[in-house]
């Protein structure tokens, strides 16, 4: 298939299939007149790419499970290089998690005391109830 058939199966565009070309991720074939060709091993790839993308994986990151699927697996994360970028990726979500955590924290602590001065405050302007 030409890059315009393969952009529109992947739902892409050309431009982002020459990027991901110039990374090294998509190997398109060539005709005799330089035309770009791509066989359905090569939509199968661009949709790990942009699956991998889109859960904010780097064009780095993604290079193994490339690697995998190339190598001739159904999937691109059971070879022992995507596994490790996958566990690295889960380490730095719960770290990420745990700083979230502590902001929300802080917050949560930060509005109960302003709610506590507002209502102090309201009380002293009131004065006492009768």
């Amino acid at each position: 298939m030409r890059i315009g058939e393969l952009a529109r199966r992947a739902g892409t565009s050309t431009r982002t299939l020459r990027y991901y070309e110039t990374h090294g991720l998509v190997r398109p074939g060539r005709t005799a007149n330089g035309y770009r060709v791509y066989d359905e091993a090569e939509l199968r790839v661009v949709h790990e790419i942009r699956s991998l993308l889109a859960i904010g994986f780097g064009l780095d990151d993604i290079r193994p499970f490339v690697a995998c699927l190339r190598a001739g697996h159904d999937s691109g994360d059971v070879c022992p290089d995507s596994v490790a970028v996958l566990r690295r990726k889960l380490a730095e979500v719960d770290d990420y998690l745990d700083r979230l955590g502590s902001v929300r924290r802080r917050l949560h602590d930060q509005l109960a005391h302003a709610i506590a001065q507002r209502e102090e405050t309201c009380l002293r302007t009131r004065g006492p109830a009768r």
